[in-house]
């Protein structure tokens, strides 16, 4: 808390008039991020077909991870108490994120697009091989330009669409 506080110029006790701790800093930073993360989905125009919304919000998804791929990990992978967590959370509704990829699984089921199936699992599924590949990226263990990288991701999650067609 004391390296923060230094970081953007304030005392730990002004810090400590904000959060609690570092678990309630993390949390705020990451709900901050999916708030953004969210706002961009929403503002991006989705086309009518529930394939291509999936594959239009990968790119937001991608998008945000390529810009800021350190809060990226914090929001999906850095190990927070009081972090959203699968399944409960999602369930509820609780997810800022997920949402926009459920609504385009569900009308994908309804118009016979895709198979009835547990939809937050698939949700939770895909999200998993979307943050898996971009760490993987960010990690450096990929060596492909990002254009090169974000055709890969769109191969992989055609390749799982396909497998979720009716």
């Amino acid at each position: 808390m004391r390296s923060v506080a230094k970081v953007v110029g304030i005392t730990p006790m002004a810090l400590y008039r904000h959060v609690t701790d570092r678990d309630h800093l993390l949390n705020t930073l990451a709900d901050a991020g999916f708030e953004d993360l969210a706002a961009r989905v929403a503002g991006t125009p989705l086309p009518p077909d529930p394939k291509e919304q999936l594959m239009k919000i990968l790119d937001v998804f991608l998008d945000f991870a390529f810009a800021q791929p350190r809060m990226f990990e914090l929001m999906f992978l850095e190990q927070r108490k009081g972090a959203r967590q699968f399944p409960a959370d999602f369930r509820a509704d609780k997810s800022p994120t997920a949402r926009f990829s459920a609504e385009a699984l569900k009308l994908g089921m309804k118009q016979g697009i895709f198979r009835k199936d547990d939809v937050w699992e698939i949700v939770f599924e895909t999200g998993a091989m979307l943050q898996g590949l971009v760490m993987l990226y960010v990690g450096g263990r990929v060596q492909l330009p990002q254009e090169e990288f974000r055709a890969q991701c769109h191969r992989a999650f055609r390749r799982y669409l396909n497998g979720i067609r009716k």
